[in-house]
């Protein structure tokens, strides 16, 4: 069980060093930062991993290895193998509730302002007579006319919720008949669905979600704690 022990900062630091942390907005990410520290303080990144991290970190830094400054690299090593250690067997499950969120899509999208211009393209785009990205690179009028239209790798529910419930029911390949979203109206065509995977690399992150949802929480829980011992300031 996590039971973190920070010092007083109240007798450490003094009312006026923290007024000055809550003037420019630093103390709660000093207590974050501590309450990690303490944390992870026993804990011992695995050699392998610490040694293929480091290794990367230098060349793409290009430095030695012996230049690396070592909690650059072992902090979230560190914080990686508490996370799992402390939340590994509650991963699965949080996977499970947020799987919406996790899934990943890749899509063709024209976005236009005109409804008649939309079944225009979306017509000639069923019909074989135009290429998707072409049109959507001279027409769209969004962002992604940037990308010849093509939106992705991202999360499903990161577009906007009537473009995901559709692309959601869709079959890769499928182009969707124009509909409104906002003020645009919308040509979309489902590329591909790559639906989120349960595995190594997803239980570390979601054993890390839930470390880092704690010590957010610890974090207010200590400041809140702090302001009431020190009976709040003016600063805050």
């Amino acid at each position: 069980m996590l039971n973190p022990t920070l010092p007083d900062l109240q007798l450490l630091i003094g009312g006026a060093g923290l007024d000055l942390l809550r003037e420019h907005n630093l103390l709660e990410a000093l207590i974050e930062r501590m309450l990690v520290s303490e944390l992870i303080r026993d804990i011992q990144p695995d050699p392998e991993a610490l040694a293929a991290a480091t290794e990367a970190y230098a060349r793409q830094q290009g430095i030695t290895a012996d230049a690396v400054p070592s909690d650059v690299i072992e902090r979230p090593l560190r914080m990686s193998r508490l996370a799992r250690e402390q939340f590994g067997a509650k991963a699965e499950a949080r996977f499970l509730v947020e799987k919406n969120r996790l899934d990943r899509v890749v899509y063709s999208l024209l976005r236009l302002n005109s409804r008649s211009q939309a079944q225009e393209l979306y017509l000639r785009i069923a019909h074989g007579e135009a290429d998707f990205r072409e049109l959507a690179a001279r027409f769209s009028q969004g962002t992604e006319r940037n990308t010849n239209g093509v939106v992705g790798p991202v999360p499903l529910n990161q577009s906007h919720p009537a473009l995901s419930e559709k692309l959601r029911a869709a079959k890769p390949g499928t182009l969707l008949e124009p509909f409104s979203v906002d003020r645009w109206w919308v040509v979309a065509r489902l590329e591909r669905f790559a639906p989120a995977t349960f595995d190594e690399r997803m239980a570390d992150q979601m054993s890390m979600e839930l470390l880092q949802e704690w010590v957010k929480q610890e974090t207010s829980r200590t400041l809140g704690a702090l302001e009431a011992n020190s009976g709040g300031s003016s600063a805050s």
